[in-house]
């Protein structure tokens, strides 16, 4: 079985969870007999693992002068090369109102460059809703040029090149959600990424989300049939770089570490009136935030008006060996996430020996169980929760133990089979 998988990031070069978990997920896929994953990310830069997969960049794909068909379209449309600086179809409402038609009878017209491809800039940038829709036009290419047996399209940012793909080749669509709006947004739902949500799971053969939290989600808030969607959980890479690492910190204190992304989603602001509390009872304890994001400044604005920042930390943004050569540092991880559909950090610290602190608003609470778990906006609980391990050795060394030995078993080889279960299912079905 031969598996086109469209994601929007790759190792090196990710900028959180869905590019971790896609790469977890696409390696235990490759590990599997008689399965072959085909992923296409929007800009391949070279220095990708290329091992186990064959990667595509939509930004290596020639363009010019082919025939695509569009999301929506039922007819093909002539794809032309320009080589003067036109601008794309960039607003929302006339993105719509292309890739929603039954029928452009028009030519279209995107960028390239002098070697007649679409150049991306693989980011998160302002112009995200005009690379989706370049994307899905060079999907519907790469799906013509290329034999597979499924479509496998990764959160929101890849479900029109998934659709565009199915359209071309009439193979099934499956569409992974590890997000929804609702989560990181809380609540003030963007209405373009609702309907490109919304579009990608009334298209989709199949719906996977990454817990039964986000499962709810997609049946209740997108009013999905119950029996098209099913939960598939993350899991954690086997840690190999902690074994290396020796930390000497300098100093004889506790610390304890918030890693993620400092947005509304992952509940900075109750980590920072936690360790107030904390601090009021002890003071052999430093506080770490490490990430970055749209909450930073006014994080840290609010550290320095409760008079903590002689013991609270901010790093930015870390990756690869500085995780864990931070979680090494660590006494206790706290994630606070007001809604997490899943949440690999956690995995990764109780690898590191390192005793955590979830919110029970998160989908890895639904299959942890060597976790405390409080609410997010109960900073009293975490404050406890804080306080006790960090003083009393024999409650974290169970943590620790147990953990551990939990978190081993959480293998993406038991995720890619049942993924591949699912695409059996559906194929078979067709």
């Amino acid at each position: 079985m031969r598996v086109l998988m469209f994601g929007w990031e790759f190792p090196p070069h990710i900028s959180g969870g869905l590019g971790t978990a896609s790469y977890g997920l696409t390696k235990g896929m490759a590990a599997l007999d008689d399965l072959e994953v085909i992923f296409v990310i929007p800009k391949a830069w070279g220095d990708e693992d290329q091992s186990m997969i064959r990667l595509i960049g939509a930004n290596k794909v020639p363009v010019a002068f082919k025939k695509i068909y569009y999301h929506g379209a039922r007819k093909p449309v002539d794809q032309i090369e320009i080589s003067s600086k036109v601008v794309p179809y960039t607003d929302p409402d006339e993105f719509w109102k292309i890739v929603s038609s039954e029928e452009t009878g028009q030519k279209v017209v995107i960028q390239t460059n002098n070697e007649g491809m679409v150049d991306f800039s693989g980011k998160y940038g302002p112009n995200l809703l005009e690379e989706i829709y370049k994307y899905s036009v060079v999907a519907s290419i790469i799906a013509e040029e290329n034999e597979f047996d499924i479509i496998h399209a990764h959160d929101w940012l890849t479900y029109p090149a998934g659709i565009a793909a199915r359209q071309v080749s009439g193979k099934p669509l499956v569409i992974h959600v590890h997000a929804t709006d609702f989560d990181r947004s809380g609540g003030s739902v963007n209405p373009d990424v609702y309907r490109i949500e919304k579009s990608g799971m009334d298209a989709a053969d199949k719906i996977i989300t990454v817990s039964n939290l986000t499962r709810d989600i997609v049946i209740n808030k997108y009013n999905i049939h119950p029996d098209k969607v099913e939960t598939v959980y993350n899991a954690v890479e086997p840690l190999s770089m902690s074994h290396d690492i020796f930390i000497n910190k300098g100093f004889d204190e506790k610390v304890v570490t918030f890693l993620g992304r400092i947005t509304l989603q992952k509940g900075p602001e109750y980590f920072i009136e936690a360790a107030y509390k904390v601090l009021k009872a002890m003071h052999n304890v430093r506080f770490v935030m490490a990430g970055s994001g749209d909450m930073m400044e006014r994080m840290m604005r609010r550290a320095a008006s409760l008079k903590i920042t002689d013991r609270f930390h901010f790093t930015g943004f870390l990756k690869g060996r500085d995780v864990f050569t931070m979680l090494a540092m660590s006494d206790v991880y706290i994630m606070p996430s007001v809604s997490e559909p899943f949440g690999i950090s956690p995995l990764e610290a109780m690898q590191s020996n390192v005793p955590v602190i979830i919110s029970k608003q998160s989908g890895v609470a639904e299959i942890l169980t060597h976790a405390v778990k409080t609410d997010f906006w109960d900073i009293d609980a975490m404050a406890d929760a804080i306080y006790g391990i960090l003083n009393y050795p024999a409650l974290a060394s169970e943590f620790i133990k147990n953990g551990k030995e939990e978190v081993i078993r959480m293998k993406w080889d038991n995720s890619a089979r049942h993924v591949k279960d699912i695409y059996e299912r559906v194929i078979w079905k067709k």
